[in-house]
């Protein structure tokens, strides 16, 4: 999901409560804070030599002690209007960092609006050989997925 497409389902619906999901369908906790919005640009050289980049919109989130705190819709468009100039022009997949003893990062992949609130649903990131036919010629015929969970 991109900033644009979040932004616009957060629009409709500025007075519902966020819920997410985890990838396996279980809710993280209902008082979490989104404390950042940022831009996050990795360069890097893959294992093959080829200079890459990638960048994204990264949502940091915090669980704090204020049970009560409830995030909305509205609330986390209004960062977003503050993050403008951080996030620049270019329309950024999203992701979302939580910290679970370590902290790790999902993708988020899609929203969904229902009648209490707006569910954001977050996918698995995978690490990848980028430059498999270089270093790795044995995934041609097994195939990428092989080493997957």
């Amino acid at each position: 999901m991109t900033v644009s497409a979040l932004r616009a389902v957060l629009a409709v619906t500025p007075d519902l409560p966020l819920t997410v999901l985890w990838p396996d369908g279980d809710p993280i906790e209902a008082h979490f804070h989104v404390t950042e919005i940022g831009r996050v640009q990795k360069d890097f050289v893959d294992c093959g030599g080829t200079v890459r980049r990638t960048v994204t919109c990264l949502l940091q989130t915090w669980v704090g002690d204020d049970v009560d705190h409830r995030i909305t819709a509205g609330k986390l468009l209004k960062a977003f209007d503050h993050a403008v100039p951080v996030l620049g022009a270019g329309d950024l997949p999203v992701e979302l960092e939580y910290e679970a003893c370590n902290v790790i990062q999902f993708a988020v992949t899609g929203v969904v609006a229902e009648a209490a609130g707006l569910i954001i649903q977050l996918g698995s990131k995978h690490t990848d050989c980028l430059a498999k036919e270089l270093c790795v010629p044995s995934m041609k015929q097994v195939g990428a997925s092989a080493g997957c969970c």
